[in-house]
């Protein structure tokens, strides 16, 4: 007999089915024994007669939360008085004639009954696997693969092109640490985990393509806390012959669709309020405000914040690109910035020119949260290596890292833009949880250390002398 979900059992009134779960709950009411029997697809009461079938009686007898089982029984009509509103079975019951344990279980380390926030994270993340029996859990990845979804097809139906970035690249400034991998048929060299598909999506332009997205996987090694991860995801898009209004307004559609459709969340205000980065600043002290009213209502406030500064003053006085040296500068400033020499740029008279300059960069944020950057992209070569030669870096270190996009930029570049989003930021906040982790399967603890698997972990000495590599204590 084929197996039956138990979502299904509820088309199957007054018929034989076999359903296969696990233990959730175990009653014994005097001869009768009752278990909550779950999978992936609900919950379903399954009842024990004695007068019906001793063997499977007996062995009910001995079943325990979590067992694996696989029953076969009538599907029924419960009595009135005895239904569950709880859960959407909850109008019917199976009665059991026959009953196969396919593995057992030992006592979970905490229960998963509950919503799990009162357990230690270190503790849910060494058992992941069982914290993600909890309902809560179990639901955020359901809403994270219908907003996946929903994304493909909204984005495929805009004529974008899925294409996927290589995860082994070359070690560029982006702003955070590199996770470096070690070479081992070129002894001494090193791969970089992408921090961003940036530089890969830009030649993709170059390439024709003109409407990309993905969903890659990126890679920072930073302080972690609440609201980042080592390892995240993100939804990556690019454009060509865009200007900063077409992906603003490809978003927007997008993200109120998403938010009303998959999530059915209110928003508090259609189309999104655009305010500056000065306006923000000035008003809210924050690049990121929260504009809801009531912030205990639920309700989304999207804002979109733009107009950045191009360039900012680091700590130790030199000068830095505010989100990336790709992006393009404001008209206005352009004009300016072309007609100053480097060297009035980095000179004490041209530092206060160089930040007014403004960035045609925008970022969208939900209730006091950034959850997607981009810009529009600068696509002339020579603009370019100017910005690299005002942020200090030497000729050949440009060539060295960047060299290979320089080169690109020579056959012909469309005018492009894109945008970002931290795909599991973006749903911790509409979901509204406590953590970015509650949003991902197997996420890094704050620690650092790889859920379940307790990486990073020691190697062998002969990995390590195969990659050259030797390892010298502090």
């Amino acid at each position: 007999m084929k197996r039956t979900y138990i979502e299904e059992t509820l088309k199957h009134i007054g018929e034989e089915v076999r359903v296969m779960g696990w233990v959730q709950t175990y009653r014994s009411h005097g001869k009768l024994i009752f278990i909550d029997l779950r999978d992936k697809s609900g919950i379903l009461q399954v009842v024990f007669l004695p007068n019906l079938n001793k063997p499977a009686l007996e062995t009910a007898k001995k079943l325990r939360p979590e067992w694996v089982v696989e029953i076969t029984g009538l599907i029924k009509k419960r009595e009135g008085n005895t239904e569950n509103k709880n859960i959407e079975t909850g109008t019917i019951e199976m009665s059991a004639e026959a009953i196969k344990v396919l593995s057992e279980a030992k006592t979970l380390p905490f229960p998963i009954d509950d919503d799990g926030y009162q357990i230690k994270e270190e503790k849910r993340l060494k058992y992941r696997y069982l914290d993600l029996r909890r309902g809560r859990m179990k639901n955020n990845l359901i809403a994270r693969q219908k907003a996946a979804n929903f994304i493909r097809n909204f984005l495929g139906g805009k004529g974008f092109l899925e294409i996927e970035t290589p995860i082994l690249t070359k070690s560029t400034p982006e702003g955070a640490r590199d996770f470096l991998v070690p070479s081992r048929l070129q002894t001494g060299k090193f791969y970089a985990l992408p921090q961003s598909p940036q530089q890969y999506k830009q030649l993709l332009m170059v390439a024709g393509i003109e409407k990309y997205f993905q969903f890659p996987h990126v890679f920072r090694d930073e302080d972690l806390r609440a609201d980042r991860l080592f390892e995240h995801t993100q939804v990556d898009i690019e454009m060509s012959f865009v200007e900063q209004e077409d992906v603003l307004s490809l978003i927007e559609e997008m993200m109120i669709d998403l938010t009303e459709k998959v999530f059915n969340k209110k928003i508090q205000e259609k189309p999104f309020p655009r305010i500056t980065y000065a306006e923000a600043m000035k008003k809210y002290k924050s690049d990121k405000p929260d504009l809801r009213k009531d912030k205990e209502g639920g309700c989304l406030a999207f804002c979109w914040v733009k107009d950045f500064p191009m360039f900012e003053v680091l700590e130790d006085g030199s000068v830095d690109a505010v989100h990336h040296p790709f992006t393009a500068l404001a008209d206005e400033d352009l004009k300016k910035f072309k007609k100053m020499s480097v060297e009035d740029l980095r000179g004490p008279k041209g530092r206060k020119e160089l930040l007014g300059f403004r960035a045609k960069q925008y970022d969208l944020a939900l209730n006091g949260v950034e959850i997607m950057g981009g810009s529009i992209r600068t696509h002339q070569k020579e603009v370019l290596k100017k910005v690299f030669e005002t942020l200090g870096h030497a000729p050949e270190a440009v060539e060295e890292r960047f060299g290979h996009i320089m080169e690109a930029f020579e056959y012909g570049v469309p005018p492009h833009g894109g945008i970002a989003a931290g795909f599991d930021r973006l749903l911790q906040t509409i979901l509204n949880e406590k953590s970015i982790r509650e949003t991902v399967a197997f996420p890094t603890a704050t620690s650092g250390v790889a859920s379940v698997m307790d990486a990073p972990s020691f190697v062998s000495e002969n990995q390590l002398r195969e990659l050259g590599i030797k390892i010298i204590k502090k």
